[in-house]
């Protein structure tokens, strides 16, 4: 993890939103089943993760900064071992190991914390609960924190609860130092992996030959794997905006478009770039990559400080009119008539940038304006099907008072650059 320092930070940034003798408790995120007695992979919640630094299931965390008792400020909950888990799962936390990575002097075996948990709720004036609402969120299982809420409102039925999430929200979106290094640090393993694939790129191999030496690149410099599940789209796939399915032939003459990007200690990074699957663009695909790159310097230049989201996507809308016209896709006449439907969302119809950190969509306060150590992503495109052909190019940006820094500054994004190297 990232030291007990920036835990202990983190929750001293919540403690300034918490009115007057309030509860807040999180929950870990579930090991989820697969099959028989199959399970995925374990993914920390990401706001305990913020809070906490443990990277373990069963985990939870009680902050209640104005208890009666110091030892119950702050609480962390974890996981009790034995033998025969440590034989089959290997080692838990120990108590001293918990503490150290987190910073919390009061660390319980989780055998006590529902009677430890109503015991402070008794002593308390509001309880904040913590629950996923991210607007692109589509909740179809229950979780420890939506478990854990009913349990509690079924109980204590006359106490106010409140949400953590719009605190949450906001602290997470104001990345630290020590946050963004991370981050940077998974930039850096994302652009191994393209230098990997690079020179591997040509007709006949597959989608899935491309994403199998990305992971082997990956987990060889020390990430887990993907941030996200990646994109490696040929020809007309480019077009279809979440396609995952990865598995089509790299056809001569086409254009594959990758959205990829490696994760680090469980920080993500969001790279697109499009390169010639022969190894050299058309001259019409380098037209419209170089459209996608200038509006992509364009935006860039718009992510500063006191900047809304919502204007600036404006703003791009006007400089995407501009290359779509020079294209010949749109004309000045649709763009008159176009009504409250833009017509360059006919050839680009997402939004150019989004919060990155702990997720790769990450939580944000969309209605705040940007602030110094935000990172966002950047990423315009335009999407032809008629002719086989999309384009997005994409880099992680962090916001500061000096203007924006591109974290991703160093991996090729010239048609040239990307020619040469694909055919040195």
């Amino acid at each position: 993890m990232l030291g007990s320092s920036l835990y202990k930070k983190n929750r001293s940034k919540l403690l300034k939103d918490l009115p007057k003798n309030a509860l807040c408790v999180f929950e870990s995120n579930d090991q989820m089943p697969t099959n028989a007695d199959g399970l995925m992979p374990f993914r920390q919640n990401n706001d305990l993760l913020y809070l906490t630094g443990i990277d373990q299931e069963e985990t939870s965390l009680v902050v209640f900064p104005d208890a009666k008792h110091d030892e119950h400020k702050e609480i962390l909950f974890i996981k009790k071992t034995s033998k025969e888990i440590e034989v089959w799962e290997g080692r838990k936390l120990s108590i001293k190991e918990a503490q150290k990575i987190s910073g919390i002097k009061t660390v319980i075996w989780n055998d006590d914390y529902l009677n430890t948990l109503f015991t402070l709720i008794n002593q308390s004036d509001c309880v904040f609960l913590s629950s996923n609402e991210h607007p692109r969120a589509n909740v179809v299982v229950e979780s420890r924190n939506q478990r854990l809420a009913k349990i509690l409102k079924n109980k204590f039925s006359s106490t106010l609860f409140d949400r953590s999430a719009p605190i949450m929200h906001k602290l997470r979106s104001i990345k630290e130092t020590e946050e963004i290094n991370t981050i940077k640090r998974a930039c850096g393993i994302t652009k191994s992996g393209f230098n990997r694939i690079l020179k591997f790129i040509k007709p006949g191999i597959n989608e899935h030959n491309i994403q199998a030496e990305l992971i082997h690149e990956f987990i060889n410099m020390g990430s887990k794997g993907f941030a996200y599940e990646p994109i490696i789209a040929s020809g007309l796939s480019a077009c279809i905006l979440h396609y995952t399915d990865n598995n089509k032939l790299l056809n001569e003459g086409d254009v594959i478009l990758m959205d990829f990007g490696a994760e680090f200690k469980n920080y993500a990074s969001d790279l697109t770039r499009c390169v010639p699957v022969s190894g050299r663009f058309t001259k019409r695909q380098r037209d419209v990559y170089n459209s996608v790159l200038n509006v992509m310097r364009g935006a860039k230049k718009l992510l500063q400080p006191g900047v809304y989201l919502h204007e600036y996507e404006k703003i791009v809308g006007g400089l995407m009119e501009e290359e779509l016209v020079n294209l010949g896709l749109i004309s000045m006449q649709e763009i008159k008539n176009q009504g409250k439907h833009p017509a360059y969302k006919k050839y680009f119809m997402h939004g150019t940038s989004h919060h990155l950190g702990l997720d790769v969509h990450d939580v944000s306060d969309a209605k705040a304006p940007l602030v110094e150590g935000m990172v966002l992503t950047c990423e315009p495109g335009i999407y032809i099907p008629e002719e086989n052909l999309g384009i997005r190019l994409e880099n992680d940006v962090l916001i500061s008072k000096n203007g924006p820094i591109d974290l991703m500054d160093d991996i090729q994004i010239e048609a040239e650059e990307i020619e040469e190297l694909m055919n040195s």
